[in-house]
């Protein structure tokens, strides 16, 4: 008798004891077919079979599948095609590891996507990120502990995210504060170039990645060029002017104000040649022939709608143009199709998932519409967002705070 109320006072005081989560799995790590196909959390690490990276590296049941035969390819946006095991468009991803699958939260391809998960100092999914710096936290729907976060945007995972992390107003590929790594280079399709031209060095831009613009780079202010290393020896170029049709039309930012040619004000709004305002005028993207020709007219990166010049300060034909192809209402969010060609389909489109109401309603079950509350609608028998799940089995019903204080999906989310 007093051998077990001993062991009772010893289990008593062990049970007081705060837990401390490993640092590595307390069972070592998933490693063979037999464990990885058991539907156990063998290495207790919170990721079961071939959700586990553990798996996917070392079992051959979690592995991409390759076909036998040659198979057309075909798009992998769809629940079935993201859990097959196999590349099904061709873009060498597969499945979770594919950003078009992650985009369908039903398949549980991120483990952080609210409050607790986003802020216990843990990667739950294991792809890299915890907590704030993990997208599925940036961007979770039901996520407050990010809210308000200033990140910088720095860092090559922070810089291929689609989000303007730093508030600057530009995002990713536009921003200046990304680093020339070459996983940031590859994604954002940048190739380094040359600084040794009249050009190259006179564009205030870092054109071969190497840190330095312009006259600081010894490429181009020790340049053996005759009208490069004249160009450097001047100095600073704000004594010349950037207000002749020749300077205007020369690739060059003349003046030194980080605008070069119709670019700058000098040049598109001249008051003294009115054959610049014309010239610049004939470079614009604005018209409806011009926003519908595939063509990047005035040469600033952005074709047709994707063009402001377009899509906000066209002519009215073009405004209404761009309006129409705008992937803006509930069925350009749910038809499988890129509509204002961004590169970006239904949900995975920002205008889609953060659009207004009623383009929300494509993308997430439990948006209130029609004087209807989130439980009323998570209860009502009808795939309101038409994305195959119905209810409590659509992931945003089972995480949403709002019904889960309600009790109706029994307070579990469906990835738990």
């Amino acid at each position: 008798m007093r051998t077990l109320l001993s062991l009772a006072v010893a289990l008593a005081v062990a049970s007081c004891q705060p837990y401390e989560t490993p640092e590595f799995p307390p069972l070592g790590y998933e490693f063979d077919d037999l464990v990885c196909n058991d539907g156990l959390d063998n290495d207790e690490d919170g990721l079961i079979d071939c959700a586990d990276p553990d798996c996917v590296r070392l079992s051959t049941l979690c592995g991409e599948i390759i076909p036998p035969y040659d198979d057309e390819l075909s798009p992998e946006v769809t629940y079935e095609a993201c859990r097959d095991g196999i590349d099904n468009d061709g873009d060498g991803n597969f499945d979770c590891g594919d950003r078009k699958c992650q985009q369908i939260l039903e398949l549980c391809c991120s483990r952080e996507f609210d409050d607790e998960s986003c802020s216990d100092g843990r990667d739950n999914d294991g792809n890299g990120f915890t907590d704030c710096e993990d997208f599925g936290c940036r961007r979770g729907l039901f996520v407050t502990v990010c809210s308000g976060s200033s990140a910088a945007e720095n860092t090559v995972a922070l810089c291929t995210d689609g989000i303007d992390n730093d508030g600057d107003g530009v995002t990713d590929c536009g921003d200046d504060d990304c680093p020339p790594e070459q996983a940031y280079l590859d994604f954002c399709g940048f190739v380094p170039r040359p600084e040794n031209t009249l050009a190259a060095c006179s564009d205030g831009k870092d054109n071969d990645f190497n840190g330095f613009v312009d006259c600081e780079d010894f490429s181009c202010s020790r340049s053996m060029d005759p009208m490069v290393a004249a160009l450097c020896d001047m100095g600073p170029m704000d004594e010349m002017p950037e207000t002749t049709l020749e300077a205007c039309q020369d690739g060059i930012d003349n003046d030194g104000n980080g605008f070069t040619d119709c670019e700058d004000f000098s040049c598109s709004q001249s008051r003294t040649d009115p054959d610049i305002v014309t010239y610049c005028q004939s470079l614009q993207e604005s018209t409806l022939e011009q926003c519908q020709d595939g063509l990047d007219n005035d040469g600033n990166g952005f074709i047709d709608c994707l063009d402001f010049g377009c899509s906000r300060r066209g002519t009215p034909e073009a405004i209404a143009h761009c309006a129409e192809l705008a992937e803006n209402d509930f069925e350009k969010c749910s038809d499988g199709i890129d509509n204002d060609g961004n590169g970006f389909t239904d949900c995975a489109d920002f205008s889609c998932s953060q659009g207004e109401v009623e383009a929300r309603r494509a993308c997430q079950e439990s948006v209130p519409f029609d004087g209807k509350t989130a439980v009323e609608i998570c209860q009502d028998g009808i795939d309101n967002d038409a994305d195959g799940f119905t209810d409590c089995e659509d992931w945003d019903c089972s995480y949403n705070p709002e019904v889960k204080a309600a009790g109706v999906c029994g307070g579990r989310g469906i990835c738990e």
